[in-house]
């Protein structure tokens, strides 16, 4: 069979039909612009639900990342990266699992501390965490309820510990079990006032301490005061409140590939101590900063699961909206698609025309409820001081979202429009 050239098909073709669908969407957002501008205000007003929707979606996200990203900021003072914790319990998921640990784990000594210390290859500090709370005096002034925590040479390693002036605990110290303390700035302000506080003696219970250091100012931490600590040598601390006493240290891994290699270490060298058998369960704890790390990312992971489909249930209600103006619209635009589909607009034109509005409506939402949240944020952060981040994922989560609303909401209105008859359409005039 011979075929014309005019049977063959045009290469032009495939090109001409992605310019009159690039022609017909862009034709649909000028006529979706001119609408929505047309009608101000009710656009406004149909967009309330959807901006106050959209404002409480991402003000509680960027709660919920402040939280995450607060919790871990205190957490590092005290517990910094590629450390961990080696104590008889350090936590326990439920009270069975408690019962079973406090009857099977031992309790851990400075000797077995000392043991880490002295065969440890990947350990490089190691300090206990000794802490308890006693009085202050000085003269006439009495400072209750002080943080007394017993450290080695090496917690500036381990910690975050910033001295204003003075010098922090040395090995020499903590070899000789001298008296001395680095206070913290509140108990420095109470004690002392303007005074010069180095080399000067403060009693804690019963014992003269010699002030050598002083520690930064740290702020409050859920309404409790950072300042109210005084580090003493963990060795006179022993002697203060007792030798026989079950301590908790931490190590502080040489670097982050190291970390796993000090963990089996550690626990190698206490299993030893310990003579336990290749098939007993550890008698002690240990709890890597990774671990807490990965236990605070669950918990935040669970309030947005448990919190974000709650807010976005308002997006429904603003969806719902959305749906009856753009049925009242193409009620009020009748004649508008009669004459269209009079010169030649096809459903899928029609259709179009109305899903594009009501997408567009609803991003606009979107948007303009993102700027709001962005405003909330800044206001709650800058007078409660509470930490909030917008993180980009909840800012696509709005736009996505509440144009995805809109192009739902819009459907049924813009299927109804595509059947509208030219000719009963034009008859309503």
């Amino acid at each position: 069979m011979n075929l014309s050239p005019h049977d063959l098909p045009s290469p032009a073709a495939p090109t001409e039909s992605k310019q009159r669908s690039i022609a017909a969407i862009w034709e649909a957002c000028v006529i979706a612009v001119d609408s929505i501008w047309t009608h101000k205000l009710r656009s406004v007003l149909t967009l309330l639900g959807i901006i106050i929707a959209i404002a409480s979606v991402v003000t509680v996200g960027g709660a919920i990342e402040g939280l995450g990203g607060y919790v871990w900021k205190q957490l590092s003072a005290t517990f910094a990266s590629n450390t961990f914790l080696v104590a008889r319990i350090v936590r326990a998921t439920s009270m069975d699992e408690f019962e079973i640990k406090i009857k099977r784990n031992k309790e851990l000594h400075p000797e077995d501390m000392r043991a880490v210390e002295e065969r440890c290859s990947e350990c490089e500090a190691i300090s206990p965490m000794m802490r308890r709370t006693d009085t202050v005096k000085r003269a006439s002034q009495v400072f209750y309820d002080a943080n007394i925590s017993g450290v080695s040479a090496d917690m500036p390693k381990i910690q975050s510990v910033e001295l204003t002036e003075g010098r922090f605990i040395t090995e020499f110290d903590v070899a000789h079990t001298r008296y001395l303390a680095v206070i913290g700035s509140k108990i420095r302000d109470d004690m002392f006032g303007p005074s010069d506080p180095l080399g000067k003696d403060i009693k804690i219970g019963a014992d003269s301490f010699t002030v050598v250091g002083m520690e930064g100012q740290k702020g409050n931490v859920q309404g409790r005061s950072m300042d109210n600590t005084i580090y003493i040598p963990y060795t006179t601390f022993l002697k203060k409140y007792g030798p026989r006493q079950s301590i908790t240290f931490q190590v502080r891994a040489s670097s982050e590939e190291a970390l796993q290699a000090a963990e089996d270490e550690v626990r190698q060298i206490l299993r030893a101590r310990h003579k336990l058998r290749p098939n007993k369960d550890d008698d002690f704890d240990i709890l890597t900063s990774s671990a807490i790390q990965e236990t605070i990312d669950r918990i935040i992971g669970m309030i947005a699961v448990a919190i974000i489909p709650i807010t976005l249930i308002g997006l429904v209600v603003g969806g719902i909206v959305v749906m009856n103006i753009m049925l009242v619209t193409v009620t009020e635009r009748t004649v508008e698609v009669g004459m269209r589909k009079a010169v030649g607009a096809r459903r899928s034109d029609i259709l179009l025309q109305f899903l594009i509005e009501s997408a567009l409506l609803a991003t606009l939402g979107g948007v303009l409820g993102l700027g709001f949240a962005y405003i909330l944020c800044a206001i709650i952060e800058s007078t409660v001081g509470f930490p909030m981040q917008i993180t980009a994922s909840y800012v696509l989560l709005a736009i996505l979202t509440s144009g995805g609303v809109g192009m739902v909401s819009g459907i049924y209105p813009a299927y109804r429009a595509s059947k509208l008859s030219p000719i009963a359409a034009l008859a309503r005039e």
